[in-house]
């Protein structure tokens, strides 16, 4: 009988249908790898949670496999879980020096850091995990230290490019490795996975450096204190504004938490350079003069607890906006945002401040690669199959769209589904079946413990309020001794809606007649029958439902 030919399986279970929360696993035989483990910011009807990490059952279940995680770059939608997932998880974490710095202030926060055996690797290197060796590729992003993945398998060469754009005059370092991809492609490529998020873009996506000349002409110009916000992931964008400060004689104060965070790991690193005596502490600022400051600051995205978002309303410990002031917003809205940014756009305007943002100059670029790019990549690897990555459906789907315009037949084109398993050989791939995948919600110190049930409470609460029945009632008797009192939250206001607060007094009385002929102690019906009774009631006289919450106690 012929011996059952092996596959190599690539499992997504994040980053498809969805922008954030990238993760991707191959394996092969008894050997398993992942790629990346980041986060994803919680959607509007996700109410009180901070994050969105992927599930990792699937990895859990076959930890003895697992030979390692090898992280692309040090964005958040890319290795912002990783301090969840490796509380459980002892593997060998790879990735590039900047990558890894950040990841270890991540750990420290979770108090993990210890435990966690990361190591380092530069472009052009090789590393055996099992069966699987993987060749890190030096890329371009916005952040630095990015790299694309070429992964060999005893089934062919598979291409990762991460997150990347094609940027010939990068802030550091190198441009990509495009001579290394276009030999892969020429020793033949089985499979391309191709970061999808600019898909919709044509042309080019601009190099880093013009937002710098921006930057240079904005600050010639300025005459009073300057604040931009920007990612604080965005080193090369630090970078710029120092660059420029250094031009124009302007000392830098740096606010926010992670934009701290970020910088300090950068210039340990070597990241970041700035000259000896230009960096001084927020609460410092007061000494300068304001032509002679800068202020670089998290909440680019105008997050509610965000240092500019604070500055804007007037909460902020260290910083007032005063008129005068130019505030530059460095930053594209990520989808969803728009509303917040207005809103902090619009309360510095009010405070008399000057603000530029994306649609006024070249104050930012994306790191991602548009429609032009993603073609050259495509035609130097010349792969036999493709999955395009990182996107919502309609990138992933517009993706397939330019490849297959560019010869690739459809059906060697896989739009993937988190939790789907892809089965490839040397001439073949399939979708074939499927492993458990989905959304993990953390909540404050909780992971996981905030599901369906509890958001639907939190989202009926938020719409439609509270209401609270007390009674007491004695126990030999089943006789009503106490009550009902009434207690509404969020749904009407007690002291204004005496009449209808007495009617559902009334209306509770009368359920709890209906029940006298019922068991004395069967309180799970008696509360059913008066919450069934006020609904209805209630719906009826406001077209409105409140949780009703009866509560019976017994004397």
């Amino acid at each position: 009988m012929a011996k059952k030919k092996k596959k190599l399986k690539i499992i997504p279970l994040g980053g498809m249908g969805e922008i954030g929360k990238n993760i991707t696993v191959f394996e092969y035989d008894e050997d398993m790898f992942v790629v990346d483990c980041g986060v994803a910011f919680p959607e509007d009807d996700m109410l009180g949670i901070d994050l969105v990490i992927p599930d990792v059952t699937y990895i859990t279940k076959n930890y003895e496999k697992v030979r390692g995680i090898v992280v692309t770059h040090g964005h958040e939608d890319h290795i912002g879980a990783l301090p969840y997932i490796l509380k459980d998880l002892k593997v060998p974490v790879y990735g590039t020096r900047l990558t890894l710095g950040l990841l270890e202030q991540k750990l420290e926060e979770h108090g993990i850091s210890k435990n966690v055996d990361l190591r380092v690797v530069k472009p052009s290197d090789v590393i055996n995990l099992g069966c699987f060796k993987v060749e890190f590729i030096r890329s371009t992003h916005s952040i630095a230290d990015s790299v694309a993945l070429a992964i060999h398998t005893p089934v062919g060469t598979v291409v990762h490019t991460g997150d990347f754009k094609i940027d010939y005059t990068p802030i550091e370092g190198q441009p990509m490795d495009l001579a290394r991809l276009a030999e892969l492609g020429n020793k033949g490529v089985l499979l391309l996975m191709s970061d999808s998020t600019n898909v919709e873009r044509p042309g080019y996506t601009m190099s880093e450096r013009t937002v710098g000349e921006t930057f240079e002409e904005i600050f010639m110009n300025a005459r009073k204190r300057i604040i931009i916000a920007t990612f604080a992931s965005n080193v090369h964008r630090i970078q710029q504004v120092v660059n420029a400060a250094i031009k124009f004689n302007r000392k830098i104060a740096i606010c926010g938490r992670s934009m701290i965070n970020v910088a300090k790991v950068a210039m340990n690193l070597g990241y970041l350079n700035m000259p000896e005596g230009m960096l001084i502490d927020i609460d410092q600022i007061s000494k300068y003069p304001d032509e002679r400051l800068v202020i670089i600051t998290t909440g680019s995205q105008g997050e509610p607890m965000s240092a500019l978002a604070r500055m804007a309303s007037g909460d902020h410990k260290k910083v007032d906006i005063v008129p005068g002031d130019l505030v530059i917003i460095s930053a594209s809205p990520i989808p969803g945002n728009e509303k917040t940014i207005s809103k902090v756009v619009n309360d510095l305007f009010r405070k008399g401040a000057e603000v530029i943002y994306e649609s006024l100059a070249d104050i930012h670029v994306s790191g991602h690669a548009s429609q032009e790019e993603l073609k050259l990549i495509y035609s130097l690897i010349k792969p036999k199959f493709f999955i395009p990555v990182h996107g919502e459906f309609r990138h992933l789907k517009r993706h397939a769209n330019l490849v297959n315009e560019l010869g690739m037949p459809s059906e060697n084109i896989f739009i993937m589904d988190i939790g789907k398993v892809i089965e490839l050989t040397e001439d073949s791939a399939r979708i074939n079946g499927s492993v458990t995948a989905g959304k993990v919600l953390v909540d404050g110190l909780g992971v996981g413990d905030v599901g369906n049930i509890v958001l639907r409470d939190r989202k009926h609460l938020s719409q439609d309020g509270l209401i609270v029945i007390v009674i007491t009632i004695e126990g030999d008797t089943g006789n009503v001794v106490a009550g009902p009192d009434i207690i509404s939250r969020g749904f009407v206001y007690v002291r204004e809606s005496e009449d209808l607060i007495e009617e559902i007094k009334e209306i509770t009385r009368q359920a709890l007649q209906k029940c006298e002929n019922k068991r004395k102690n069967d309180w799970s019906t008696k509360k059913s029958i008066i919450r069934d009774a006020l609904r209805d009631y209630l719906y009826e006289k406001t077209k409105r439902r409140p949780m009703i919450l009866p509560i019976i106690m017994e004397v």
